[in-house]
């Protein structure tokens, strides 16, 4: 029984790393949050991305600050019932951070592909990061919707390719009124 097991263990394995986007490739990924975050943060964290949080207890620093590289873990809600991972791309200020993230927005008519420096805005009373709003593409805009969020994962390395220099949505305009 053991000796059939081994080559559907190998199969699986191989289908696995196939999902898994190259270094390369980062940005043409198309395909779930979770691999994504993790081929991009090298954050080496398996199964939905609403366990994620408690799966990085004791193996990466966690906390509730955002930094660029850190994965943000979306809590389980009504609206993400497997949770949503997305890697902080930049800080623009304490309570306004770009991402990028796959499978959030429908990019023209699909589902899963990368989106690079989305705005995503802390909505939370105290502006400790525990709800935030992302910009949602088909609406040109930050959504209504404000999510849970559990926090921040830390630890991984940089991808430097996540972030674009000159991203679009407001975070172009935050950019400019900074200054």
């Amino acid at each position: 029984m053991l000796a059939l097991f081994r080559p559907l263990a190998a199969l699986a394995a191989a289908a696995l790393l196939a999902s898994v986007p190259a270094q390369a490739s980062l940005l043409d990924y198309v395909g779930e949050c979770v691999p994504f975050a993790r081929a991009a943060s090298g954050i080496q964290i398996y199964g939905d991305a609403w366990t994620w949080w408690e799966k990085a207890a004791g193996k990466y620093r966690r906390g509730y600050v955002p930094l660029e590289g850190a994965v943000i873990v979306f809590a389980r809600s009504a609206r993400l019932p497997l949770g949503h991972v997305a890697v902080i791309s930049r800080v623009i200020d304490d309570r306004v951070v770009m991402v990028t993230h796959a499978n959030w927005s429908r990019i023209d008519g699909v589902r899963g592909r990368v989106e690079q420096d989305v705005t995503l805005t802390d909505v939370s009373d105290a502006g400790d990061w525990s709800a935030v709003r992302v910009w949602y593409r088909g609406t040109s805009g930050l959504g209504s919707t404000s999510y849970p969020v559990d926090g921040f994962i830390y630890g991984g390395r940089e991808a430097p390719e996540l972030t674009n220099r000159s991203p679009d949505y407001v975070g172009a305009l935050i950019d400019v009124y900074a200054r």
